[in-house]
């Protein structure tokens, strides 16, 4: 047995029932086979995919809060601290009844990769709580956080942890963690990015993963003698990703028609109306259903469907797991050009074969969405430096840093012969990075 199958044996069997991290695992460690191979004894002798796919530190605690009518409720907070080889640990903190040990060691493990990417000195890791913040009162949400952070100040720092915003985990919540990691250290330091702008936040840090996904399939259709512009794309969600992500598409002339949110889906043939969406989403917190009233000629369907839609880019905004095989199958014949994702393993295993198969242009989560944490990087930054950079400064990084992301993988991937894999391109350029301070460190 090679050393790559003996590894990816021992994670789903010390790892029992946790799908989604067998998954995360199985697609980096068959992708990056080639460059194992090349030294595989050396690799093996020191353990790196051991070391690899077994995170430094996990921490799992108790979050007891009180509700409005005095009752006191129980959830579970977690934070894997994956692999800080090169830099201190970097990744969101997710509030969502969905979320379980599973869930965050694939976010913190795909993290290592996309932190890597960016070509900033970030580690991976991930975090989060089975929390609902959808009808709580902000009361609730602040006693909720307040809580959760008693526990996880414990565990993070400016130069050893810095977590961030995922689902969930907005604004509101990262405010009510700041104050009170403030109040139990006494130290205001760049503990939590995504922060408001007048406690040290950054410009174009909401904006960040969505336009970075734009930026890198503007790059992507360049690179292949196409313009995005005159383009129709597909995004599914209607988060703060695809929101983002529909307004820079449209910014750069192509025409996004459809969006969605967890009860249904909007179409719209003359191009999503984003400040509409934004009144929806972000102002009356209301579902989509909504829309219509804002543009009566618009159709809105329960249930999923916005990959029936025919399309040039199609962008999965949303969650893991909500593109199918019988979705790929629909783009496929609707001649998508390509699927750029922009939520964290949005597509299973067999749908992105399929794509990938039939000539579709496919680029992973851990390239195409690594803009919101590059941003988040930029903002540790000037937080380190005691300064605010301007919104056109933060945005011309970004696009910078995503426009290197793309070569990157794309040159990673035509160096083990795998061009046009921008799966296996991704992970290998990631991958590169983090073997060589492991390397270079010792065994730690």
């Amino acid at each position: 047995m090679s050393y790559v199958d003996d590894v990816l044996a021992k994670v789903i069997e010390n790892n029992p029932s946790e799908p989604e991290f067998h998954q995360a695992v199985t697609e980096v460690l068959e992708t990056i086979r080639p460059l194992i191979e090349e030294n595989e004894e050396l690799y093996k002798k020191e353990a790196i995919l051991e070391r690899l796919t077994v995170p430094e530190r996990m921490i799992k605690f108790r979050v007891p809060w009180v509700d409005d009518k005095g009752q006191v409720q129980v959830n579970t907070g977690i934070r894997v601290q994956f692999n800080s080889a090169i830099g201190p640990y970097k990744g969101g903190l997710r509030f969502h009844p969905s979320v379980n040990q599973s869930i965050i060691k694939f976010l913190g493990f795909e993290q290592i990769f996309k932190n890597s990417l960016t070509g900033l000195p970030i580690g991976g890791g991930k975090g989060g709580a089975d929390f609902d913040p959808k009808g709580k009162s902000d009361r609730e949400v602040m006693a909720f956080c307040q809580s959760f952070m008693t526990e996880l100040y414990k565990h993070i720092g400016a130069d050893r942890d810095v977590p961030a915003g995922d689902i969930g985990v907005g604004a509101r919540e990262i405010g009510y963690m700041f104050g009170q990691y403030k109040r139990l250290t006494g130290n205001y330091e760049g503990v939590l990015t995504g922060k408001g702008l007048s406690y040290g936040g950054s410009l174009a840090r909401t904006e960040a993963t969505g336009y970075g996904v734009i930026y890198l399939s503007a790059e992507l259709f360049q690179s292949h003698g196409m313009e995005l512009a005159g383009k129709t794309v597909c995004v599914s969600g209607s988060g703060n990703v695809a929101i983002y992500a529909i307004e820079k598409a449209q910014e750069l002339g192509a025409k996004v028609v459809t969006c969605s949110d967890s009860n249904g889906w909007v179409y719209d043939p003359e191009g999503i109306d984003v400040a509409a969406l934004k009144e929806i989403k972000e102002v009356q917190r209301a579902r989509l259903t909504e829309y219509k009233k804002y543009r009566p000629n618009s159709e809105y369907h329960e249930g999923r469907g916005v990959w029936q839609i025919k399309c040039d880019l199609a962008c999965p905004c949303a969650t893991q797991n909500e593109v199918f095989i019988e979705d790929a199958k629909q783009l496929v014949a609707n001649g998508c050009t390509a699927l750029v994702e922009g939520a964290n393993m949005p597509t299973t295993l067999d749908a992105t074969k399929y794509l990938q198969e039939n000539g579709v242009f496919f680029v992973p989560g851990k390239a195409s969405n690594a803009g919101g944490v590059a941003v988040s990087a930029l903002e540790m930054s000037q937080n380190s430096e005691r300064l605010s950079w301007t919104f056109e400064d933060v945005d011309e990084r970004l696009q910078t840093i995503m426009v290197n992301i793309y070569h990157n993988m794309d040159d990673a991937a035509k160096r083990y012969g795998k061009e046009g894999d921008y799966v296996a391109g991704a992970n290998l350029a990631g991958f590169e990075k983090v073997l060589n301070a492991m390397l270079a460190q010792g065994v730690c």
